[in-house]
Order: C-alpha cells, then structure tokens, then sequence
C-alpha cells in the first residue's frame, strides 16, 4: 500500500481527509493513475489530461527528494513502495 500524502486544496477538491493509501505499483504514473481513478475530480489537476505531464506548479517529493523530474515510470524510492514513507504531491509556491 503506498502512502500519498495531498496539499490541502486537492485533498478539499478530492473530499479526504489526511492522507490517502493508493494499491498500485511503485511508480509515479501508476500511484496518479490510481488516484485520479479513484478520485476522478482529480484528473487534470496534477497531470495534464492529454499529455499526462505534470502541471508546472506541482512537485513530487519521496525520502526527502525532488522526484519531479524523475520518469514517471522509475520505480520510486523502496520506502515508499514499502508504506514507510509516504509520496508527497506539493503544490509549489510562486511569487514575491
């Protein structure tokens, strides 16, 4: 089971509270996948509909690493696979 944790506005959006537990394999297209299946408001709030690309003021971060950039079929870090620790979907800060 792995551990996907929200920022707040997607968890409002998604009706949830705290974070989620997604069954799915251990990388980044299969964890949204499952997500937006299972919380289908989410589609095209984290990845683009079309193109399934992150949307630029989303990241991804595991074992305190940036994994935004990574492939989205790498496999992700093992503690994340394992449940012990969690896949963080960060809405990003702009501005000044």
């Amino acid at each position: 089971m792995i551990r996907v944790v929200l920022p707040a506005h997607l968890r409002t959006l998604a009706r949830v509270d705290g974070e989620v537990r997604v069954e799915a394999l251990p990388t980044q297209r299969a964890v949204l996948d499952e997500l937006e299946a299972r919380f289908p408001v989410l589609c095209g709030a984290i990845r683009d509909r079309v193109t399934q690309r992150r949307r630029p003021f989303v990241r991804f971060f595991a074992c305190e690493r940036d994994l935004s950039h990574d492939s989205p079929d790498a496999p992700l870090p093992a503690e994340v696979a394992t449940g012990e620790e969690p896949f963080l979907v960060v809405g990003a800060m702009a501005g000044g």
